[in-house]
């Protein structure tokens, strides 16, 4: 036995022993021996977990040619990966940088040392990088062998549903959700949006209505955008209510990201912390609000002939039409449609408001393409009101929005785990192995994208996605595969609308106070904000 087990195993017995010592109970007694049965297993299972394993693993890997650092008890790389990121927080970066740079800088100097696919240690925990596009497509498609990672209790307030089920789970509120996100009912949505994006311009036109023109802050301005749009899309009428869940789940992210930035700890938030305390406190009031909600809906829906236009009245049409066609079983639980609504609400405002505020920060570094948007947008719309037919018709607009989720995906990357060995192309992956696929080095990797790969140049979407990309998939902000995001054409059809809105009637340059610091909690947003100068466009 190494020197480390068996320090880690005397440590352990040192403290169980210990215990029993202050319990004062016989030596003899069967209680005794009954503790020290279980003390015994459990202490077998924690060296097993924190060390036996993990380099059992790291043999396997480094046997079949993968790279990287020997794991170091329980933290693994955890405490260098947090080191470089607040080192990296005290500067902000050029736009020619590469944003991984910022986001994890660990992971590009990872990669640096030890090639694309090496491997890193979040906590016991090892995880494989993989960039290659064929291995990248065997691990989207393969959904029961490359499972998602299972995150904590704690972090499954914020995604729960459909982003966290797996087998016939996910394929059954998959199937229930697909109707609510039909193109013909993304159409019957788009007065809301412009309901909400109207809202948001006249607020600016009145803040320069006495000024040629106004130093503003428009990151704020576009979370609540996203918020409004999927309170009004999500609960119809109860829209209202629906942004009290907003700030609500807004407090829950701060609360929890910290969390997910360290190795987790089984039971603790059991413990009754302060932050723990105050998790329970907001899940509790989210859920009251959200029974609130459906409640309402379900009873008037049952009472008279409600249009069924949003999402909840959506999602309760086809669950009752699931019930009806099946047994009741087939259906959704009351708790089921609230984590539905949750995760629509949290992820759908996180996306879009992200695109953005990414899409206005570039426009304004590159007048020249807001310009050109400009353009298409008035050739289109002219100043009227921007309807269905023609967003769709944005070609302009459609490659920078493209662009900019190359450059600036929702999340930086994503993660599967292995629950039995596999083989993925020429290695071989034992149980427990994570794979991750890092969309921000992958959406930057010039071997896939040419010299200005870290550029904004919209013009290489100016032929669709499958030209951009050569046919290899490194291209996938919202995924891709079976899981592939319900909600992409949702968000994208609002983050047009709103572009043409502010297009037909401002132009922004960066102010001299902006700073680009893009950071990643949760999704990838600008740190410091995102401080641009409007100017009223003449009718």
């Amino acid at each position: 036995m190494p020197n480390e087990t068996k320090m880690l195993c005397c440590y352990l017995s040192n403290l169980f022993f210990s215990i029993l010592i202050k319990m004062e109970i016989p030596s003899g007694s069967v209680l005794a021996a009954i503790i020290l049965v279980i003390a015994t297993r459990w202490i077998w299972q924690a060296v097993n977990w924190l060390w036996l394993k993990p380099k059992k693993i790291e043999k396997i890997l480094r046997q079949q040619g993968l790279q990287g650092n020997n794991y170091r008890f329980f933290y693994g790389d955890f405490k260098e990966i947090k080191a470089m990121v607040n080192q990296t927080k005290s500067a902000p970066i050029d736009f020619s940088q590469n944003i991984c740079s910022r986001l994890n800088p660990f992971l590009l100097q990872h990669i640096n040392n030890y090639g694309k696919n090496c491997f890193m240690w979040f906590g016991p925990s090892a995880r494989v990088n993989i960039m290659n596009p064929e291995l990248v497509k065997e691990v989207f498609i393969k959904m029961n062998e490359f499972q998602k990672v299972k995150i904590n209790p704690q972090g499954r307030m914020l995604a729960p549903g459909v982003a966290v089920h797996e087998g016939d789970q996910w394929v059954k509120h998959r199937r229930i959700l697909n109707p609510a996100f039909h193109q013909e009912k993304l159409k019957m949505m788009l007065p809301l949006f412009y309901e909400s994006c109207n809202e948001m311009v006249e607020k600016w036109e009145k803040l320069i209505s006495r000024k040629e023109s106004v130093e503003l802050d428009v990151w704020p301005y576009l979370q609540n955008l996203s918020c409004d749009v999927i309170s009004r899309a999500a609960f119809g009428s109860n829209y209202e209510e629906g942004k009290i869940i907003f700030d609500l789940l807004k407090e829950l992210t701060t609360l929890i990201m910290p969390i997910f930035q360290s190795v987790y700890i089984p039971g603790w938030r059991f413990i009754p912390t302060k932050t723990n305390n105050r998790i329970k406190q907001i899940d509790k009031e989210i859920e009251a609000s959200l029974m609130s909600i459906i409640g309402k809906r379900e009873k008037a829906m049952k009472e008279s002939d409600v249009t069924n236009d949003d999402l909840l009245g959506l999602l309760i049409e086809s669950n009752l039409k699931e019930i009806n066609e099946g047994e009741k079983r087939a259906g959704l639980s009351i708790k089921e449609v609230m984590d539905e609504c949750r995760l629509f609400y949290f992820a759908g405002q996180e996306t879009t408001s992200v695109l953005l505020v990414w899409t206005m920060i570039l426009l304004s570094k590159f007048p020249h393409w807001q310009q050109q948007a400009r353009q298409e947008v008035m050739q289109v719309f002219g100043i009227e009101t921007p309807h269905f037919d023609g967003l769709s018709r944005l070609k302009v607009v459609t490659m920078i929005l493209y662009e900019v989720l190359r450059l600036y995906p929702p999340a930086a990357g994503t993660a599967r785990v292995v629950n039995e060995e596999i083989k993925l192309g020429n290695l071989i992956l034992p149980a427990g192995v994570q794979v991750s696929v890092p969309l921000v080095l992958i959406h930057q990797d010039p071997q896939f994208w040419g010299n200005d790969a870290s550029q904004f140049n919209p013009q290489r979407f100016s032929e669709g996605i499958s030209k951009a990309t050569n046919n290899q998939l490194c291209y996938l902000p919202f995924g891709w595969g079976p899981r592939i995001c319900i909600g992409q054409n949702f968000a994208l059809a609002e983050a047009k609308m709103a572009l043409a809105l502010i297009l037909q009637r401002f132009s922004f340059d960066l102010s001299l106070s902006y700073s680009h610091a893009p950071t990643a909690l949760v999704t990838v947003k600008p740190e410091h904000g995102a401080q641009l100068v409007l100017t009223k466009l003449e009718p």
